[in-house]
């Protein structure tokens, strides 16, 4: 299955470096090249773990070798491979081909600052064996990633054999955090979906994931008109799910929208397999409309949106509520968001988030970060304990000043890296990061990286070296809600764009001679987005010249092994729903959409996008579905000349309503069902449009 998809791809193949290795995502810092003949990858390769390293770590080198091989028998397309060994290297047989995974603790390797990190590897290629060598299990976690994009762009190639060349490969990331970040909070997403995500994004060696977890939606003519109680019924979430009892319950009305600590912790677990933390963010003063819906007596007067730090229950509240998820959180740092709150209230904000950075760091080890605010104060300061994500000029404090000052800041700077779910008021944002400003627009030309905090004033911007610079997230908003998209739509926005930032946050613009081009990046990415391992975001799936299943008579129930068709696709069928029920009930559903009788619905991620066409009943209607990832429409009795499309309503921020098109994927699993009364006969689906 994987390898047709990849076939597709196989006229861009980058050309292989004269180093001998494929261009992959991200880049390597160095490989030498030796003579001899390569190291042939076949499927009695044994994975060994050094029994001396095995256990060390959380997760463990064992734990990660394991997931490795998993992901290996995916990639090369391997029946099995033989159960992961632990052995001694000098005992070790190497009568076969053998990957090796050791630990030397005396190993260094170091950031474009010259500070410590355990993310670094070495990997070791000779005739029979590749050994890959870090300081700690993540740095061999990431060696993994190496060989597995390796072993993809070698497939894809056409290649009969899978071979590396014998060298030396050494490799570390620029920056310490090079994270991904999602806004949870104003559209609800499972944690299935949300360990996928981590599960693709740890293939481009993305290290932190970012859930921006409470907020509400922004509409100023319900939050601050006077007299308006608009605010009480403006949506808004918080994602962790209070204990039965919990003092703060309230907090969270939708528990349907809302993680349980077995989920979350599930969730966590998985992504630490993947070499990725997860950073949670309640944020509070501003951007807490959920909790003034449940006290509103916390919230300031005339801006629900914001609590009133003055009020004596208001801290302790905000206390109570990390006291409660605290111990949800394996990650070493919280982000307490603080931003975009009452500049007239700069004392308040400044005393608020430094007592909660020494709380949270008394009640847990944990340290804090907020987002970059401005508030103007002469008499105090931020503490530089705390880590500033910066985000905007001149929204919040000028970076390189911030740095100057002490502080540990990460790059989010807007201009180059938020995206917002399906559209931005006025087209702010682009759908995925702009790749022309990625490449191209810092001064000089040389491309984003994370020391680039502006594309026009090179003053703005620090070398790669800077101390302070910790490294750079990659912010997605949901300012729109849970209608604008589905969950599969952010995945779209989020594919390209992980990678790309991938690149760039590990391996930066300037410094490396193994740095990726634009014209290689492109030659690989789709490759490499095809073959990432332990997810199907992509919901690939078998088809024989195309065609997924096609059947003549389909039985009210019947289910298929086909759980969802992922874009671009046709789906055709007949139906002729019966006058008894002639609008209620399921014509087809999978783990994606469902698709209603009623004016032809589709429902996806919990909300329903009619088409509005009324199915006549005792009468056979063909009804053809065409998908892309920008759209889904229907041709009805094959009219060609009328194409009905999946639409949905967006309101952005009360300036406007604007109409977006809906993309989702075939429900393909499960014909009929929930009181549907009728016929349905000759479905098909086709991949392509």
């Amino acid at each position: 299955m994987r390898l047709t998809f990849l076939a597709v791809h196989l006229s861009s193949v980058a050309a292989v470096l004269a180093t001998g290795l494929y261009p992959q995502i991200p880049s390597v810092a160095s490989f030498s090249s030796s003579s001899g003949d390569p190291f042939l990858l076949a499927s009695d390769v044994r994975i060994l773990v050094d029994s001396k390293e095995a256990s060390v770590g959380s997760p463990s080198l064992l734990d990660f070798a394991q997931v490795f091989r998993e992901d290996l028998i995916s990639v090369a397309s391997f029946a099995t491979i033989l159960p992961v060994g632990v052995s001694s290297k000098n005992t070790a047989s190497y009568l076969f081909p053998t990957i090796y995974l050791t630990i030397d603790t005396k190993k260094q390797y170091t950031l474009f600052n010259g500070k410590p990190t355990e993310d670094g590897y070495d990997l070791t290629i000779t005739h029979n064996s590749i050994t890959i060598t870090a300081s700690a299990p993540i740095g061999a976690w990431w060696g993994t990633r190496t060989l597995l994009q390796q072993v993809a762009l070698a497939v894809a190639s056409g290649s009969r054999q899978i071979t590396f060349p014998i060298g030396q490969l050494s490799d570390s990331p620029g920056w310490e955090v090079r994270g991904f970040m999602l806004d949870v909070g104003r559209h609800w997403f499972d944690t299935e979906f949300l360990s996928d995500l981590c599960i693709y994004a740890s293939f481009f060696k993305i290290n932190e994931f970012h859930l921006h977890a409470s907020d509400n939606l922004w509409n100023p003519a319900w939050l601050y008109g006077d007299g308006n109680e608009g605010w009480k019924k403006l949506y808004a979430a918080f994602r962790f799910q209070p204990a039965d009892g919990s003092p703060i319950a309230g907090l969270v009305p939708r528990l349907n929208e809302s993680w349980t600590q077995s989920d979350f912790r599930a969730m966590q677990t998985t992504c630490a397999q993947h070499g990725i933390t997860l950073i949670p963010e309640i944020d509070t003063p501003g951007h807490s409309l959920v909790i003034s819906q449940w006290k509103p007596e916390l919230m300031e007067n005339g801006t629900p949106d914001h609590l009133n730090l003055s009020y004596p229950d208001t801290i302790p509240t905000i206390k109570s509520i990390w006291d409660e998820f605290l111990p949800w959180f394996s990650s070493s740092e919280v982000s307490i968001g603080a931003d975009e709150y009452d500049a007239s209230l700069a004392n308040d904000y400044i005393n608020f988030v430094n007592e909660m950075s020494s709380y949270v760091k008394q009640k847990s080890g944990k340290s804090v970060r907020i987002w970059g605010t401005y508030e103007p104060s002469d008499t105090l300061s931020v503490s530089t304990d705390i880590t500033i994500q910066h985000w905007d000029f001149p929204d919040d404090d000028i970076p390189n000043q911030l740095m100057a000052a002490g502080y540990q800041v990460i790059n989010s700077e807007q201009d180059f890296l938020y995206l917002d779910g399906k559209t931005s008021e006025d087209n702010q944002f682009p759908q995925e990061l702009d790749q022309d400003l990625i490449w191209g627009g810092a001064p000089g030309g040389k491309g984003w990286a994370p020391n680039v905090f502006s594309a026009s004033d090179a003053s703005n911007n620090t070398s790669i070296d800077n101390p302070n610079l910790r490294g750079s997230i990659m912010p997605l908003w949901n300012d729109w809600g849970n209608n604008a998209t589905t969950r599969l739509e952010i995945y779209y926005q989020l594919a390209r764009s992980l990678a790309v930032f991938g690149e760039k946050a590990w391996s930066g613009s300037e410094a490396r001679p193994l740095a990726l081009t634009r014209d290689q990046f492109d030659a690989s990415y789709p490759i490499l987005n095809a073959a990432a391992p332990g997810q199907n975001l992509n919901r690939v799936v078998p088809a024989r010249n195309n065609v997924v299943y096609d059947l003549d008579i389909a039985v009210n129930g019947e289910v298929t092994p086909i759980e969802s068709v992922g874009p671009p696709y046709t789906m055709t069928f007949s139906v002729q729903p019966s006058s008894h029920s002639p609008s209620t009930g399921t014509l087809f559903s999978g783990i994606d959409s469902i698709l209603h009788v009623a004016n032809l619905t589709f429902e996806a991620t919990g909300q329903l996008y009619a088409l509005g066409y009324i199915l006549p009943q005792n009468k056979w209607t063909t009804v053809a579905i065409h998908a892309t990832r920008d759209y889904t429409y229907a041709i009805i009795d094959g009219d060609e000349s009328t194409k009905h499309y999946w639409t949905t309503l967006m309101d952005l921020w009360g300036d406007e309503i604007v109409i977006g098109n809906m993309s989702f994927a075939a429900p393909s699993q499960t014909f009929g069902g929930d009181g549907f009364s009728g016929a349905i006969k000759d479905v098909s689906i086709v991949l392509g449009t």
